[in-house]
Protein backbone atom coordinates (compact mmCIF):
# COMPACT_ATOMS: atom_id res chain seq x y z
CA UNK A 1 0.00 0.00 0.00
CA UNK A 2 1.65 3.21 -1.14
CA UNK A 3 1.80 5.80 1.64
CA UNK A 4 -0.42 8.82 1.01
CA UNK A 5 0.80 12.35 1.54
CA UNK A 6 1.25 13.66 5.07
CA UNK A 7 -1.92 15.75 4.65
CA UNK A 8 -3.83 12.47 4.38
CA UNK A 9 -2.65 11.07 7.74
CA UNK A 10 -6.17 11.24 9.21
CA UNK A 11 -7.60 9.59 6.10
CA UNK A 12 -4.97 6.85 6.37
CA UNK A 13 -6.08 6.03 9.94
CA UNK A 14 -9.72 5.93 8.89
CA UNK A 15 -8.89 3.71 5.93
CA UNK A 16 -7.27 1.20 8.31
CA UNK A 17 -10.39 1.08 10.51
CA UNK A 18 -12.70 0.76 7.52
CA UNK A 19 -10.44 -1.89 5.97
CA UNK A 20 -10.69 -3.94 9.17
CA UNK A 21 -14.45 -3.43 9.34
CA UNK A 22 -14.84 -4.59 5.75
CA UNK A 23 -12.63 -7.59 6.49
CA UNK A 24 -14.11 -8.77 9.78
CA UNK A 25 -17.73 -7.64 9.77
CA UNK A 26 -17.84 -8.06 6.01
CA UNK A 27 -17.06 -11.79 6.40
CA UNK A 28 -20.73 -12.31 7.25
CA UNK A 29 -21.88 -11.47 3.73
CA UNK A 30 -20.09 -14.33 1.87
CA UNK A 31 -21.20 -16.63 4.70
CA UNK A 32 -24.84 -15.64 4.30
CA UNK A 33 -24.80 -15.47 0.51
CA UNK A 34 -23.31 -18.97 0.35
CA UNK A 35 -25.94 -20.62 2.56
CA UNK A 36 -28.92 -18.25 2.23
CA UNK A 37 -30.31 -19.88 -0.90
CA UNK A 38 -29.65 -23.40 0.41
CA UNK A 39 -31.33 -22.59 3.73
CA UNK A 40 -34.21 -20.97 1.87
CA UNK A 41 -34.55 -24.06 -0.28
CA UNK A 42 -34.88 -26.21 2.85
CA UNK A 43 -37.61 -23.98 4.31
CA UNK A 44 -39.48 -22.68 1.28
CA UNK A 45 -42.78 -24.28 0.27
CA UNK A 46 -41.97 -23.42 -3.37
CA UNK A 47 -38.58 -24.01 -5.03
CA UNK A 48 -39.00 -20.81 -7.03
CA UNK A 49 -38.70 -18.91 -3.72
CA UNK A 50 -35.43 -20.52 -2.66
CA UNK A 51 -33.38 -17.35 -3.16
CA UNK A 52 -35.99 -15.16 -1.46
CA UNK A 53 -33.81 -14.80 1.70
CA UNK A 54 -31.04 -13.21 -0.40
CA UNK A 55 -33.60 -11.01 -2.13
CA UNK A 56 -34.93 -9.84 1.23
CA UNK A 57 -31.41 -8.86 2.32
CA UNK A 58 -31.01 -6.74 -0.79
CA UNK A 59 -34.51 -5.29 -0.37
CA UNK A 60 -33.66 -4.34 3.21
CA UNK A 61 -30.50 -2.67 1.95
CA UNK A 62 -32.44 -0.68 -0.63
CA UNK A 63 -35.06 0.46 1.90
CA UNK A 64 -32.36 1.44 4.41
CA UNK A 65 -30.10 3.40 2.06
CA UNK A 66 -31.82 6.79 2.30
CA UNK A 67 -32.53 6.80 6.07
CA UNK A 68 -29.04 5.46 6.83
CA UNK A 69 -27.47 8.19 4.70
CA UNK A 70 -29.59 10.81 6.49
CA UNK A 71 -28.54 9.51 9.91
CA UNK A 72 -24.87 9.65 8.93
CA UNK A 73 -25.26 13.15 7.54
CA UNK A 74 -26.82 14.33 10.80
CA UNK A 75 -25.10 12.25 13.49
CA UNK A 76 -21.90 11.04 11.84
CA UNK A 77 -20.48 7.85 10.40
CA UNK A 78 -19.82 6.12 13.73
CA UNK A 79 -23.47 6.28 14.75
CA UNK A 80 -24.67 5.06 11.36
CA UNK A 81 -22.22 2.16 11.21
CA UNK A 82 -23.03 1.08 14.79
CA UNK A 83 -26.74 1.05 13.95
CA UNK A 84 -25.93 -1.18 11.00
CA UNK A 85 -24.06 -3.63 13.24
CA UNK A 86 -27.00 -3.73 15.64
CA UNK A 87 -29.36 -4.63 12.81
CA UNK A 88 -26.88 -7.22 11.55
CA UNK A 89 -26.88 -8.91 14.96
CA UNK A 90 -30.67 -8.70 15.20
CA UNK A 91 -31.12 -10.11 11.71
CA UNK A 92 -28.83 -13.07 12.41
CA UNK A 93 -30.63 -13.81 15.68
CA UNK A 94 -34.08 -13.72 14.06
CA UNK A 95 -32.87 -15.86 11.13
CA UNK A 96 -31.42 -18.43 13.56
CA UNK A 97 -34.74 -18.52 15.38
CA UNK A 98 -36.53 -19.00 12.06
CA UNK A 99 -34.31 -21.99 11.32
CA UNK A 100 -34.98 -23.40 14.78
CA UNK A 101 -38.74 -23.02 14.28
CA UNK A 102 -38.53 -24.16 10.63
CA UNK A 103 -40.41 -20.95 9.75
CA UNK A 104 -39.73 -19.50 6.31
CA UNK A 105 -41.50 -16.24 7.25
CA UNK A 106 -39.38 -15.62 10.35
CA UNK A 107 -36.23 -16.49 8.38
CA UNK A 108 -37.19 -13.91 5.74
CA UNK A 109 -37.76 -11.27 8.44
CA UNK A 110 -34.25 -11.86 9.78
CA UNK A 111 -32.89 -11.52 6.26
CA UNK A 112 -34.69 -8.18 5.87
CA UNK A 113 -33.01 -6.86 9.05
CA UNK A 114 -29.63 -8.07 7.76
CA UNK A 115 -30.18 -5.80 4.77
CA UNK A 116 -29.73 -2.74 6.99
CA UNK A 117 -26.24 -3.96 7.88
CA UNK A 118 -25.51 -4.53 4.18
CA UNK A 119 -26.62 -0.97 3.46
CA UNK A 120 -24.27 0.54 6.06
CA UNK A 121 -21.38 -1.60 4.80
CA UNK A 122 -21.93 -0.02 1.40
CA UNK A 123 -21.13 3.37 2.95
CA UNK A 124 -17.65 2.24 4.04
CA UNK A 125 -16.37 3.21 0.59
CA UNK A 126 -17.86 6.72 0.84
CA UNK A 127 -16.58 7.21 4.40
CA UNK A 128 -13.07 6.53 3.09
CA UNK A 129 -13.28 9.76 1.06
CA UNK A 130 -14.58 12.00 3.85
CA UNK A 131 -11.15 13.05 5.12
CA UNK A 132 -9.10 12.21 2.01
CA UNK A 133 -7.62 14.64 -0.50
CA UNK A 134 -9.04 14.43 -4.05
CA UNK A 135 -5.87 12.69 -5.25
CA UNK A 136 -6.04 10.05 -2.51
CA UNK A 137 -9.80 9.40 -2.80
CA UNK A 138 -9.71 6.65 -5.50
CA UNK A 139 -6.95 4.85 -3.62
CA UNK A 140 -8.76 5.22 -0.29
CA UNK A 141 -11.89 3.66 -1.78
CA UNK A 142 -9.81 0.90 -3.32
CA UNK A 143 -7.94 0.09 -0.10
CA UNK A 144 -11.14 -0.09 1.96
CA UNK A 145 -12.75 -2.36 -0.60
CA UNK A 146 -9.65 -4.54 -0.40
CA UNK A 147 -10.72 -5.50 3.10
CA UNK A 148 -13.14 -7.80 1.35
CA UNK A 149 -10.14 -9.98 0.47
CA UNK A 150 -9.91 -11.13 4.09
CA UNK A 151 -13.69 -11.48 4.19
CA UNK A 152 -13.50 -13.67 1.09
CA UNK A 153 -10.97 -15.98 2.75
CA UNK A 154 -12.56 -15.95 6.19
CA UNK A 155 -16.29 -16.01 5.48
CA UNK A 156 -16.74 -19.22 3.44
CA UNK A 157 -14.33 -21.15 5.67
CA UNK A 158 -16.23 -20.07 8.80
CA UNK A 159 -19.39 -21.10 6.99
CA UNK A 160 -17.97 -24.57 6.32
CA UNK A 161 -17.08 -24.97 10.01
CA UNK A 162 -20.47 -23.83 11.30
CA UNK A 163 -22.98 -25.06 8.68
CA UNK A 164 -23.57 -28.33 10.54
CA UNK A 165 -22.13 -27.38 13.93
CA UNK A 166 -25.58 -27.60 15.56
CA UNK A 167 -28.44 -30.06 15.17
CA UNK A 168 -30.34 -27.51 13.06
CA UNK A 169 -28.47 -27.05 9.74
CA UNK A 170 -27.07 -23.52 9.12
CA UNK A 171 -28.13 -22.25 12.56
CA UNK A 172 -24.56 -22.20 13.87
CA UNK A 173 -23.51 -19.92 11.00
CA UNK A 174 -26.13 -17.32 11.87
CA UNK A 175 -25.18 -17.35 15.56
CA UNK A 176 -21.56 -16.68 14.56
CA UNK A 177 -22.74 -13.79 12.33
CA UNK A 178 -24.50 -12.31 15.35
CA UNK A 179 -21.26 -12.46 17.35
CA UNK A 180 -19.29 -10.73 14.57
CA UNK A 181 -21.74 -7.83 14.53
CA UNK A 182 -21.45 -7.28 18.29
CA UNK A 183 -17.81 -6.29 17.75
CA UNK A 184 -18.80 -3.52 15.33
CA UNK A 185 -19.34 -0.57 17.71
CA UNK A 186 -15.94 -1.21 19.33
CA UNK A 187 -14.19 -1.05 15.98
CA UNK A 188 -16.08 2.02 14.79
CA UNK A 189 -15.16 3.94 17.96
CA UNK A 190 -11.67 4.38 16.41
CA UNK A 191 -12.98 6.29 13.39
CA UNK A 192 -11.82 9.91 13.24
CA UNK A 193 -14.38 11.40 10.88
CA UNK A 194 -15.87 14.70 12.06
CA UNK A 195 -19.62 14.90 12.31
CA UNK A 196 -20.91 16.87 9.32
CA UNK A 197 -21.45 20.53 10.06
CA UNK A 198 -25.05 21.63 10.33
CA UNK A 199 -26.12 23.24 7.07
CA UNK A 200 -25.99 27.00 7.00
CA UNK A 201 -29.26 28.85 6.91
CA UNK A 202 -30.17 32.00 5.04
CA UNK A 203 -30.41 33.05 1.44
CA UNK A 204 -26.64 32.94 0.86
CA UNK A 205 -26.16 29.46 2.35
CA UNK A 206 -24.89 26.80 -0.11
CA UNK A 207 -27.69 24.28 -0.59
CA UNK A 208 -26.38 22.37 -3.57
CA UNK A 209 -28.42 20.71 -6.29
CA UNK A 210 -31.64 18.89 -5.57
CA UNK A 211 -31.94 15.15 -6.26
CA UNK A 212 -33.31 15.57 -9.78
CA UNK A 213 -30.58 18.06 -10.72
CA UNK A 214 -27.94 15.70 -9.36
CA UNK A 215 -29.33 12.68 -11.16
CA UNK A 216 -29.53 14.49 -14.51
CA UNK A 217 -25.88 15.56 -14.32
CA UNK A 218 -24.23 13.38 -17.01
CA UNK A 219 -21.29 12.06 -14.99
CA UNK A 220 -23.49 11.32 -11.99
CA UNK A 221 -26.12 9.61 -14.14
CA UNK A 222 -23.57 7.37 -15.83
CA UNK A 223 -21.86 6.59 -12.51
CA UNK A 224 -25.18 5.53 -11.00
CA UNK A 225 -26.14 3.40 -14.03
CA UNK A 226 -22.76 1.64 -14.20
CA UNK A 227 -22.66 1.10 -10.44
CA UNK A 228 -26.18 -0.33 -10.47
CA UNK A 229 -25.52 -2.64 -13.42
CA UNK A 230 -22.20 -3.90 -12.05
CA UNK A 231 -23.72 -4.72 -8.66
CA UNK A 232 -27.02 -6.07 -10.06
CA UNK A 233 -25.30 -8.48 -12.45
CA UNK A 234 -22.91 -9.66 -9.77
CA UNK A 235 -25.85 -10.35 -7.46
CA UNK A 236 -27.98 -11.93 -10.19
CA UNK A 237 -25.36 -14.57 -10.92
CA UNK A 238 -23.88 -15.06 -7.44
CA UNK A 239 -27.29 -15.58 -5.80
CA UNK A 240 -27.96 -18.57 -8.07
CA UNK A 241 -24.45 -19.99 -7.97
CA UNK A 242 -24.75 -22.26 -4.88
CA UNK A 243 -28.03 -23.66 -6.20
CA UNK A 244 -26.50 -24.22 -9.64
CA UNK A 245 -23.34 -25.87 -8.30
CA UNK A 246 -25.27 -28.24 -6.02
CA UNK A 247 -27.99 -28.79 -8.65
CA UNK A 248 -25.38 -29.84 -11.22
CA UNK A 249 -24.09 -32.65 -8.99
CA UNK A 250 -21.46 -31.02 -6.80
CA UNK A 251 -21.64 -30.60 -3.02
CA UNK A 252 -22.00 -27.68 -0.62
CA UNK A 253 -18.23 -27.57 -0.05
CA UNK A 254 -17.69 -27.06 -3.78
CA UNK A 255 -20.27 -24.27 -3.75
CA UNK A 256 -18.47 -22.57 -0.86
CA UNK A 257 -15.14 -22.82 -2.71
CA UNK A 258 -16.63 -21.27 -5.87
CA UNK A 259 -18.13 -18.39 -3.88
CA UNK A 260 -14.82 -17.95 -2.05
CA UNK A 261 -12.94 -17.68 -5.36
CA UNK A 262 -15.55 -15.20 -6.58
CA UNK A 263 -15.26 -12.95 -3.53
CA UNK A 264 -11.47 -13.09 -3.77
CA UNK A 265 -11.73 -11.89 -7.35
CA UNK A 266 -14.04 -9.09 -6.18
CA UNK A 267 -11.50 -7.69 -3.74
CA UNK A 268 -7.93 -8.72 -4.65
CA UNK A 269 -7.83 -6.18 -7.53
CA UNK A 270 -8.74 -3.42 -5.06
CA UNK A 271 -5.06 -3.11 -4.15
CA UNK A 272 -4.38 -1.66 -7.60
CA UNK A 273 -7.76 -0.52 -8.98
CA UNK A 274 -7.24 2.97 -7.59
CA UNK A 275 -3.85 3.18 -9.29
CA UNK A 276 -5.37 2.03 -12.58
CA UNK A 277 -8.02 4.74 -12.31
CA UNK A 278 -5.36 7.36 -11.60
CA UNK A 279 -3.26 6.22 -14.58
CA UNK A 280 -5.80 5.37 -17.27
CA UNK A 281 -8.89 7.28 -16.21
CA UNK A 282 -12.09 6.12 -14.58
CA UNK A 283 -14.01 5.69 -17.84
CA UNK A 284 -11.53 3.12 -19.22
CA UNK A 285 -11.53 1.12 -16.00
CA UNK A 286 -15.34 1.08 -15.90
CA UNK A 287 -15.45 0.00 -19.55
CA UNK A 288 -13.01 -2.84 -18.85
CA UNK A 289 -15.23 -3.95 -15.99
CA UNK A 290 -18.29 -4.18 -18.23
CA UNK A 291 -16.36 -6.19 -20.84
CA UNK A 292 -15.13 -8.62 -18.17
CA UNK A 293 -18.70 -9.06 -16.89
CA UNK A 294 -19.73 -10.01 -20.41
CA UNK A 295 -16.86 -12.50 -20.47
CA UNK A 296 -18.14 -14.05 -17.25
CA UNK A 297 -21.50 -14.75 -18.87
CA UNK A 298 -19.81 -16.25 -21.92
CA UNK A 299 -17.73 -18.66 -19.83
CA UNK A 300 -20.78 -19.71 -17.79
CA UNK A 301 -22.67 -20.56 -20.98
CA UNK A 302 -19.92 -22.91 -22.16
CA UNK A 303 -20.84 -25.68 -19.69
CA UNK A 304 -21.57 -26.71 -16.10
CA UNK A 305 -18.28 -28.35 -15.16
CA UNK A 306 -16.68 -27.14 -11.94
CA UNK A 307 -14.01 -25.24 -13.88
CA UNK A 308 -16.74 -23.32 -15.73
CA UNK A 309 -18.25 -22.23 -12.44
CA UNK A 310 -14.86 -21.14 -11.10
CA UNK A 311 -13.91 -19.31 -14.30
CA UNK A 312 -17.22 -17.50 -14.64
CA UNK A 313 -17.38 -16.45 -11.00
CA UNK A 314 -13.77 -15.21 -10.94
CA UNK A 315 -14.46 -13.03 -14.00
CA UNK A 316 -17.72 -11.88 -12.42
CA UNK A 317 -15.85 -10.69 -9.33
CA UNK A 318 -13.15 -8.91 -11.33
CA UNK A 319 -15.70 -7.18 -13.57
CA UNK A 320 -17.68 -6.05 -10.52
CA UNK A 321 -14.54 -4.61 -8.94
CA UNK A 322 -13.59 -2.46 -11.93
CA UNK A 323 -17.16 -1.41 -12.67
CA UNK A 324 -18.28 -0.67 -9.13
CA UNK A 325 -15.13 0.98 -7.76
CA UNK A 326 -14.88 3.01 -10.95
CA UNK A 327 -18.49 4.16 -10.61
CA UNK A 328 -17.97 5.01 -6.93
CA UNK A 329 -14.86 7.08 -7.75
CA UNK A 330 -16.67 8.96 -10.52
CA UNK A 331 -19.60 9.68 -8.22
CA UNK A 332 -17.42 10.83 -5.29
CA UNK A 333 -15.78 13.44 -7.53
CA UNK A 334 -19.06 14.74 -8.96
CA UNK A 335 -20.84 16.23 -5.94
CA UNK A 336 -20.05 18.72 -3.18
CA UNK A 337 -19.98 18.16 0.58
CA UNK A 338 -23.35 19.90 0.90
CA UNK A 339 -24.79 17.36 -1.55
CA UNK A 340 -23.08 14.33 -0.02
CA UNK A 341 -25.92 12.99 2.11
CA UNK A 342 -28.67 13.23 -0.48
CA UNK A 343 -26.52 12.01 -3.38
CA UNK A 344 -24.99 9.02 -1.63
CA UNK A 345 -28.36 7.94 -0.28
CA UNK A 346 -29.99 8.38 -3.69
CA UNK A 347 -27.20 6.44 -5.37
CA UNK A 348 -27.49 3.45 -3.04
CA UNK A 349 -31.28 3.54 -3.25
CA UNK A 350 -31.07 3.20 -7.04
CA UNK A 351 -28.16 0.74 -6.99
CA UNK A 352 -29.79 -1.58 -4.48
CA UNK A 353 -33.15 -1.11 -6.16
CA UNK A 354 -31.59 -2.65 -9.27
CA UNK A 355 -29.87 -5.30 -7.18
CA UNK A 356 -33.18 -6.15 -5.50
CA UNK A 357 -34.85 -6.71 -8.88
CA UNK A 358 -31.91 -8.86 -10.00
CA UNK A 359 -32.01 -10.89 -6.80
CA UNK A 360 -35.74 -11.56 -7.08
CA UNK A 361 -35.29 -12.53 -10.73
CA UNK A 362 -32.38 -14.83 -9.94
CA UNK A 363 -34.41 -17.45 -8.08
CA UNK A 364 -37.17 -17.55 -10.68
CA UNK A 365 -34.71 -17.83 -13.56
CA UNK A 366 -32.68 -20.50 -11.81
CA UNK A 367 -35.45 -22.74 -10.53
CA UNK A 368 -38.45 -22.05 -12.75
CA UNK A 369 -37.22 -21.29 -16.28
CA UNK A 370 -36.07 -24.74 -17.35
CA UNK A 371 -36.35 -28.44 -16.68
CA UNK A 372 -32.88 -28.70 -15.14
CA UNK A 373 -30.36 -26.79 -13.07
CA UNK A 374 -28.19 -26.38 -16.18
CA UNK A 375 -31.06 -24.77 -18.09
CA UNK A 376 -31.80 -22.41 -15.22
CA UNK A 377 -28.12 -21.47 -14.97
CA UNK A 378 -28.07 -20.62 -18.68
CA UNK A 379 -31.17 -18.43 -18.28
CA UNK A 380 -29.52 -16.52 -15.43
CA UNK A 381 -26.43 -15.74 -17.51
CA UNK A 382 -28.35 -14.81 -20.65
CA UNK A 383 -30.29 -12.27 -18.57
CA UNK A 384 -27.06 -10.26 -18.17
CA UNK A 385 -27.11 -9.03 -21.78
CA UNK A 386 -29.74 -6.22 -21.63
CA UNK A 387 -28.17 -4.57 -18.58
CA UNK A 388 -24.70 -4.73 -20.11
CA UNK A 389 -26.04 -2.99 -23.22
CA UNK A 390 -27.60 -0.28 -21.02
CA UNK A 391 -24.42 0.42 -19.04
CA UNK A 392 -22.11 0.17 -22.05
CA UNK A 393 -24.30 2.54 -24.05
CA UNK A 394 -24.40 5.07 -21.21
CA UNK A 395 -20.60 5.01 -20.80
CA UNK A 396 -20.01 5.40 -24.55
CA UNK A 397 -22.47 8.33 -24.60
CA UNK A 398 -20.54 10.06 -21.81
CA UNK A 399 -17.15 9.52 -23.45
CA UNK A 400 -18.35 10.84 -26.82
CA UNK A 401 -19.91 14.00 -25.39
CA UNK A 402 -17.97 17.17 -26.29
CA UNK A 403 -15.35 18.00 -23.68
CA UNK A 404 -16.88 21.35 -22.76
CA UNK A 405 -20.12 19.57 -21.86
CA UNK A 406 -18.53 16.89 -19.70
CA UNK A 407 -16.18 19.21 -17.88
CA UNK A 408 -17.32 19.64 -14.33
CA UNK A 409 -20.56 17.80 -15.04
Amino acid sequence: MTAPPASDSRARGNVIVLFLANALLGAQMPMIFTIGGLAGQSLSPNPCLATMPISMIVLGSMLSATPVSGIMQRYGRRVGFSIGSAFGALGALVAAYGLFQQSFGIFLLGSLFTGTYMSTQGFFRFAATDTASPKFQPKAISYVMAGGLIAALLGPQLGKLTNDALVVPFMGTYLLVMALNLAGPILFSFLDIPRPERPETGEDAPKGRNRWQLLTTPRILVAVICGMVSYALMNLVMTSTPLAVVGCGFDKSNAADVVSAHVLAMYVPSFFTGHLIARFGVEKVMGAGLLILAGAGAVALQGVELENFFGALVLLGLGWNFGFIGATSMLAQSHTKAERGRMQGLNDLIVFGGVTCASFASGGLMNCSGASAAAGWSAVNLAMAPLLVLAGGALIWLVLRPKDQTAGA
